[in-house]
């Protein structure tokens, strides 16, 4: 048996529009459907930055929507000196999450709650976003980025791996496999965006600049570092 959720308090922005996706449904499953469609690229996409070492320094994380926690369980176990928060809505989710991660429950802090309101509690020094800001619009993007920067040590980094429509002749199929994709959550999660958001922009906005790259299924699969270099 999977062990409870903690519902620790936490601290929220209290104006948020609509209700997040709801994964309840398919957390248990996600981890196969994954698998089927795009074998084990998402996972590798994820841990590009964990296997290149560019998290190593890393004190003080605060991990939004990684779902069955398997990105959160390795970034603990490669980083003995490394406390994260976990934000996420959905209980089957943070269950898989704080399953995966009882070896390191001492260094973990898990939230149930929408992302789109959450504030953080603590300084940090690394936000991970993987497959998260798809499910976020332009606005809500930029809202998430200033919300949390103030929160930021100065060179924090934040990670994001994401789907992208690359340019030239893998155009057209990915823009059709990026739609399937927000068709295929829209039914199973009741996610409302239908298009992918301009993260850099806000990124860039609040003083980040892109520092790594890598790019998996002809750059369907993006994982990115990003940088803070200065605080605004």
């Amino acid at each position: 048996m999977s062990p409870p959720v903690a519902e620790s308090p936490v601290r929220l922005r209290p104006e948020v529009s609509g209700a997040p996706p709801n994964f309840d449904l398919i957390a248990s499953a996600y981890r196969w459907m994954e698998y089927l469609s795009l074998g084990n690229l998402l996972e590798r996409t994820r841990f590009r930055p964990l296997e290149a070492g560019s998290l190593d320094a890393c004190r003080s994380a605060l991990v939004l929507g990684d779902g069955d926690g398997r990105f959160t369980a390795r970034l603990l176990r490669s980083n003995p000196g490394l406390r994260v928060t976990a934000v996420d809505a959905s209980a089957g989710m943070l269950r898989l999450l704080h399953h995966r991660c009882a070896p390191f429950a001492d260094r973990l802090s898990v939230r149930r709650c929408d992302a789109r309101a959450f504030l953080p509690e603590s300084r940090l020094d690394l936000v991970v976003t993987h497959f998260f800001l798809d499910c976020l619009s332009d606005r809500e993007v930029h809202e998430l980025v200033e919300r949390v920067a103030p929160s930021l040590e100065p060179g924090a980094r934040w990670v994001v791996s994401e789907f992208a429509v690359p340019e030239g002749w893998l155009k057209w199929p990915a823009g059709a496999f990026v739609r399937g994709l927000y068709l295929a959550f829209r039914l199973l999660t009741g996610l409302t965006v239908s298009r992918l958001p301009d993260y850099a922009s806000a990124l860039e906005a609040s003083g980040f600049r892109r520092s790594e790259t890598g790019k998996l299924l002809g750059g369907v699969l993006v994982s990115e570092v990003w940088h803070r270099e200065t605080l605004r």
